[in-house]
């Protein structure tokens, strides 16, 4: 995001970022594959511009859009070099963030209490009590990396086994068929037995048969 000299003006630049916002939304969200090549737009209450240091921070109900790209935070400090947008720092609590991957999907989404998203390499990384929501998934760690481009949700660092990460899976619902070792109802138990209930009564009032006694010839 390159910073023309005679746009530096807060006032124009506000003014052109909220004029940019109400295009990006009438037009729609882009799909994840052009989110690096459209223009970062910012919204916020204030905002102020160091031209010494390169750095312009915005504070209060911070909006920031990239394509279908969106983090809400507190406040936002980008860092220029060469009038471009290297690194901009998301803080609130929580900045949250989401993303449309392909046209039609579910939207991934996270939060963190710190964000940092760097715009060249397509990588946004959160820090401290980080979540990302991806499908069925849920990330949690102190820090996780989000490759904005391929959808990549890495946990934890290697060097520290100390940052560890929780992952909920959640199964899909599912319809069990009806299959022979269904239990039975109590209707199809009682008819069943039934029959069985009167042979057994039958057999019982029915009188013994008498024997007849044996005679021998003497």
């Amino acid at each position: 995001m390159k910073q023309n000299k005679k746009t530096r003006g807060l006032g124009l630049h506000m003014g052109l970022g909220c004029l940019l916002l109400l295009a990006l939304y009438s037009a729609g969200v882009s799909a994840l594959e052009s989110d690096g090549d459209q223009p970062i737009i910012i919204d916020s209450d204030r905002a102020t511009y160091d031209d010494v240091k390169a750095i312009s921070t915005y504070t209060g109900n911070v909006v920031s859009i990239q394509g279908s790209i969106k983090v809400d935070s507190d406040k936002l400090v980008v860092y220029f070099i060469d009038g471009e947008a290297d690194k901009m720092v998301f803080t609130g609590n929580k900045a949250k963030f989401k993303q449309t991957p392909h046209e039609g999907d579910k939207d991934i989404t996270g939060e963190a209490l710190t964000g940092e998203y760097y715009p060249k390499k397509d990588l946004l990384i959160l820090i401290d009590k980080a979540t990302v929501w991806e499908g069925s998934g849920a990330y949690t760690s102190d820090i996780i990396e989000y490759d904005l481009k391929t959808s990549l949700v890495k946990a934890g660092e290697k060097e520290s086994a100390s940052k560890r990460v929780h992952v909920v899976l959640q199964p899909k619902d599912k319809e069990e068929p009806k299959g022979k070792d269904e239990p039975k109802t109590k209707e199809e138990s009682k008819t069943k037995e039934e029959p069985k209930v009167k042979e057994e009564s039958k057999a019982k009032e029915q009188p013994p048969v008498s024997e007849k006694p044996t005679v021998t010839d003497k």
